[in-house]
Formats: C-alpha cells, structure tokens, sequence
C-alpha cells in the first residue's frame, strides 16, 4: 500500500532530525581539526581537500541526487563549518548582485564575509593589502574572449591562483517595470554589453548603451529612474527591487564566465595536486624567428597539454608580447615539472601564476 502524505512528511521530518544530528557532529569534528591548524598555524581553506571530497561523494553517489546538486550541497556544509574555524573575507566586484558575487558564493559557499569592490584594481588592492584574504575576478568569457584587465593585473601584483569557478551566465533586462518601453538608457558592463548587442540591437535599438563599473552598478541606477534599465543577474533584480522586463538576452544561450580565485602565497600556498589540476603561466620569448614554436616543444615532448594560449602587448614599444599559458597537470607530477624546467629554460620572463584544481 503506496504511503499517505502525512506518513511521507512524519518520515521527512524524522530524516531531518537525524541529518542535523549528523551535520552537528560533522561541525564538531571540523571544530577538532581548527583546533589542531591553529596549532600547527596552518591554512583554514584548502581548495584541493575540498575537490577531493566533492568527486569522492559525486562518484559514490548512486541518486535520485544528481551529482551537481550534491556538489552544491556539500559546499554549503564544509562553508557552514569552516566558517567555524575562521570565516573567510572575499573580495569580489561589487555592489551585491553582480555575477562576481555569484561566483565567490558558488567556489566557498555562503558562509563567507564579503567585501564588495568598486573595480578589479579595487579587489586585487584589496585582497594585496589583507583587507580580504581571497578575490574573485573573471578572466574570460567564451564569446567575448578574456578579460584583460584582470590578466594585466596578475602579472603586476603578487597574488597567485587558487581556484576556478565556471559560471553559467545568464543576463537580464530588469528596469522599475516589466514593459520594454520608454527605456531610454541601457546601462551594464562593457562586457555585458558586449553579450547581448544582437538582442538590443533588435528589441531596443535606440537606447543609449552606457558602461558601467558592473552590472549590479547598472540595476542600482535603473532603479533610480523609470526610463532606464539595467543588465543583471535576477538576484541583482531582487537586491533593487526591479522587476525583470526581459529574461535571458545574452546572445549565446551557453553564455559561460570563468573566474579565478586569487591571494597572496602567505595567505595560502599552491593547493597539492587533487587529480584534476591546472597551471597558469606568463611568459615572454626573445623576438627572434621561432621563439615561440619553440616555447611549445617542451609540452609536446613531455606530454602535458595546453588547455589555453593567449598573447597580450608587453607596452614595452617594441612589439613585444606576454603569453598567458594553462596547462593540463600539477608541478608536483614529474613530467609536468620536467616540462616546466625545460620551457622555463627558453623564457625571457616566466612567472607561474597558480596551480589550482579545475572546476567540476
């Protein structure tokens, strides 16, 4: 005989109780091993434990959870109780709402301290400066291409990655009502804007397109002005009380922004291998013919695959280029290190910047 409704919800409810008497003890237990790094003075986060856990659990799993709810799930519990041993102040792109925003919750969960910040040079000062001990900045989208201040900054500052997210990004027309016209004003980020250009040029051709610091900047202007609107994620709508006028405008359905996460090496060193890594490098080769076929014989030879390879202008005058390499594999592997130390051998200039896992 199939189970009532009540008899379904008793069991729940008692399913429940046993959960969080579960999750309690687990929160002990991560109470036992802060008290332990703080006596080794130790790091808190570990990026590569926490990877190893989560594929651990996902290829246990045998449903009805699907493996990325379960990812999601646990990342809020190990949030949950490493913000037991020490909550973790985040730098990212603020006001609240922006997609940034979404990716520093999505990589450490909620249980996190942030620190909005007006600009990328903003997060990368702050997190340099200590006043966050992580920042999480894009570095490329799949069809705007990367994001190059956020590069240009990585090579200036000290900070190294240690983390990825891979975010599914999905922009929205809020304004203070839910018809398209009167808009007058477009505001959002340059890239934003960028993404969605084929549907404002055919549903509002003739507004303004004004960048801004970021999109949830621009959904707190919109709201203060009826013939404006902004481009952002529904939770920057709900943040300014905006209703959405139009959902999903970006151009590519598939629409995907990678962020990394960065700190100083005192804060936390490179991650140990968890199995599924990458390297991020800069380089510069002599100008001279070949140079930089040769840069790549040494991943060729040694097997390690290149995942990225991107040029950017030195701006020493002399056409002049750094290369900003990810390759597939961790330092601590010997034919990844034995790759490294030959490729590095060919470099005028080479800085590693993280060895980080990849993003499930």
């Amino acid at each position: 005989m199939a189970r009532t409704l009540p008899e379904l919800r008793a069991l729940i409810d008692a399913v429940d109780q046993e959960l969080l008497s579960v999750l309690n003890r687990r929160a002990a237990l991560a109470n036992e091993v802060g008290e332990i790094k703080r006596h080794e003075g130790s790091v808190v986060f570990r990026p590569e434990r926490e990877a190893q856990v989560i594929h651990g659990l996902q290829e246990a799993n045998q449903g009805p959870l699907k493996s990325e709810n379960v990812a999601t799930i646990w990342r809020e519990i190990m949030s949950a109780c490493r913000a037991l041993e020490a909550p973790q102040r985040v730098a990212f792109l603020g006001p609240s709402g922006t997609f940034s925003e979404a990716a520093a919750l999505r990589f450490f969960g909620s249980s996190i301290q942030g620190v909005p910040c007006s600009s990328f040079d903003e997060v990368f000062h702050a997190t340099t400066s200590g006043a966050a001990t992580f920042g999480v900045v894009p570095v490329e989208n799949n069809t705007e291409g990367v994001v190059t201040r956020s590069l240009d900054l990585m090579l200036q500052t000290p900070l190294h990655i240690i983390g990825e997210i891979s975010l599914l990004v999905r922009h929205n027309l809020l304004r203070t009502s839910q018809s398209l016209e009167g808009i007058d004003v477009v505001l959002a980020h340059p890239q934003a804007l960028a993404q969605c250009q084929q549907w404002l040029n055919l549903h509002l051709p003739n507004a303004e397109r004004r960048a801004v610091s970021s999109n949830a900047e621009g959904a707190r202007l919109a709201a203060s002005h009826p013939n404006w609107a902004g481009i952002a994620s529904e939770r920057a709508g709900s943040e300014f009380g905006l209703h959405v006028a139009a959902h999903a405008i970006q151009d590519d359905a598939f629409n995907r922004t990678r962020f990394v996460v960065v700190c100083l090496p005192s804060s936390m060193p490179a991650p140990q291998a968890s199995g599924h890594d990458c390297i991020s490098l800069v380089v510069s080769v002599p100008n001279r013919p070949g140079a930089v076929h040769d840069m790549l014989v040494p991943l060729k030879q040694h097997g390690v695959s290149m995942t990225r390879f991107e040029s950017r202008p030195a701006r020493s005058g002399q056409w002049e280029y750094f290369f900003y390499i990810d390759l597939q594999g961790h330092p601590s592997q010997p034919h990844v290190a034995a790759a490294l130390k030959d490729l590095q051998a060919l470099c005028a200039f080479y800085k590693v910047l993280g060895t980080y896992p990849l993003a499930d």
